[in-house]
């Protein structure tokens, strides 16, 4: 199998109070989160990818074609691309139906295949005669997702799709998010500062602050680094990707894989090999030394402490590597300073992970 290159961006400029100077590379496949605080430069990156904005210097290069060097700039309408902006800016006057066929170019009106494809992919079946006025906001940011899609995109550039709805409305069009993350081969970069949306969709992650990436990474690999903000956090978590291997009916339990561990999770029935993905909160993992401890916590997992990051005055946040040589995947304990202290914890200390909770992150519709 053929193994695509890996997106190269960099981009140098001055804009108003915001200096860009950024550079990093992406998978040319699954979804890279562009997280950080407002006004740091995420839309700004993503104008720059798409040809809105001429940096003034910049590298863009997407599979094998340059859109942007040194000598190079390709005009935004020759770069295949679907944006989706906050707000969906269909055309009012036009059905679902017809705005969705305006990104179809000629040669493919007569292709009803990939039509069928993204109108059942985004549930949108009932709406395509209704017009956008008659549509809630869930309901028009699909079609607009829909539209970038029939674009025949090598990239999709998603800019904060959900800011502008509330939280119930988000909560409905999330699934169809996951559905894209699940189903597409094509790379996603997806723009927000809301962790939780990047917990749940991300593949990969690049940090960026003032302009800069600081860092990037897979995404789990950046939740438990101690050099970012992330892993201190009242809500630290880190998001893993887990295969299902068995289901206890009878009490409703699940057992999945990952990297160094077996996991038990409520859940409804899952079936065998299916992939999903699991978050476990550094607040929900406490540390025993003792293999045998017996307690209502059905997941007692071996680790190692890899490291230890400062979180509030009186906790620690500490980094375990899952099996017994810590060379698993990787997740976090929030404890004490006195615990951490009395219990004489330490980096390279073998310890067992108790998971109070281990969340089943909703996937599909």
């Amino acid at each position: 199998m053929r193994l695509h290159p890996p997106i190269q961006i960099a981009f140098k400029d001055s804009l108003g109070q915001l200096t860009l100077d950024i550079a990093f590379q992406a998978p040319a496949q699954g979804v890279t989160a562009l997280f950080g605080l407002s006004g740091c430069g995420k839309t700004t990156v993503l104008r720059c990818i798409a040809g809105l904005h001429r940096a003034k210097f910049g590298r863009c290069i997407i599979g094998d074609e340059v859109w942007q060097s040194e000598t190079i700039f390709r005009p935004v309408h020759e770069r295949p691309i679907g944006y989706v902006f906050q707000e969906a800016s269909l055309f009012s006057h036009l059905s679902v139906r017809k705005n969705l066929l305006f990104a179809v170019d000629s040669e493919d009106k007569n292709r009803s295949g990939h039509f069928s494809e993204v109108v059942e992919l985004l549930a949108v079946e009932k709406l395509l005669d209704r017009l956008p006025r008659n549509l809630s906001g869930g309901e028009r940011q699909r079609v607009a997702i829909g539209r970038a899609l029939l674009s025949n995109p090598k990239l999709l550039l998603m800019d904060e799709p959900l800011s502008a709805l509330d939280q119930q409305t988000r909560e409905e069009i999330m699934p169809f998010l996951e559905r894209l993350q699940a189903s597409l081969r094509l790379p996603i970069f997806y723009v927000s500062h809301n962790i939780g949306e990047v917990e749940r969709l991300a593949d990969y992650l690049v940090f960026i602050e003032a302009g800069k990436a600081t860092a990037a990474g897979p995404l789990a690999k950046l939740q438990s680094d101690p050099m970012l903000p992330l892993i201190s956090a009242a809500s630290a978590a880190v998001s893993l990707d887990a295969t299902a291997v068995g289901y206890d009916a009878e009490f409703k339990i699940a057992r999945f894989e990952i990297n160094g561990a077996f996991l038990n999770v409520p859940s409804e029935s899952v079936e065998i090999g299916a992939h999903r993905r699991i978050k476990i909160y550094a607040a929900d993992v406490s540390l025993s030394s003792d293999a045998s401890c017996k307690s209502t916590i059905d997941n007692h997992i071996p680790a190692k402490i890899l490291g230890v990051a400062e979180a509030e005055p009186s906790q620690v946040t500490v980094i375990l590597g899952l099996g017994n040589n810590g060379d698993g995947d990787r997740i976090l304990a929030r404890v004490t300073r006195r615990s951490w202290v009395t219990r004489q914890l330490h980096v390279g200390a073998p310890v067992y992970a108790q998971m109070k909770a281990v969340a089943l992150v909703p996937r599909g519709i």
